[in-house]
């Protein structure tokens, strides 16, 4: 399942409306259909040490799994309300240069079965991992999160 470009345009919409997104220089980088990278380049996001500030990397890691699911769901006609609902967070190692977040479904999840309840009850939960990778090996950061999508009625 991949997301056709007037999807990837929606979403780059809907991001674009975020004041922080806008100033974090925030882009979409690829989505294969069961992962969302999201990137940001240094400079904007840069703390003072001139690494990138954990705020930066927590902010795109979070808007990475939102996206995701919204281009789940746009995928299969469906619109919901998608909020983070609870996460957590580590710092491995700092980041000197742009950057990027992947977010896919957690293991022993699935993207199907989380759309299938949506569509049932309403409302769903999904476990999202997302990571920050380094440009060698290894992450800088992780986040594990776990989303709720709710039918507007």
């Amino acid at each position: 399942m991949h997301a056709p470009s007037s999807a990837l345009a929606t979403l780059r919409g809907e991001l674009d409306r975020i004041p922080l997104t806008r100033a974090m220089g925030l882009s979409v980088a690829d989505f294969d259909g069961a992962s969302l990278a999201l990137a940001a380049p240094l400079a904007p996001n840069v703390n003072d040490k001139g690494c990138a500030f954990g705020g930066s990397l927590a902010s795109l890691m979070t808007l990475a799994g939102w996206g995701l699911l919204e281009l789940v769901l746009q995928a299969r006609a469906m619109h919901a309300d998608i909020y983070v609902q609870d996460s957590s967070i580590r710092y491995l190692a700092p980041v000197w240069h742009d950057f990027r977040a992947i977010a896919a479904a957690a293991p022993g999840e699935s993207l199907d079965a989380f759309a299938a309840t949506l569509a049932e009850r309403g409302k769903a939960r999904l476990r999202v991992h997302c990571r920050v990778p380094l440009p060698d090996d290894g992450d800088a950061a992780t986040l594990d999160a776990r989303f709720v999508a709710l039918v507007p009625r």
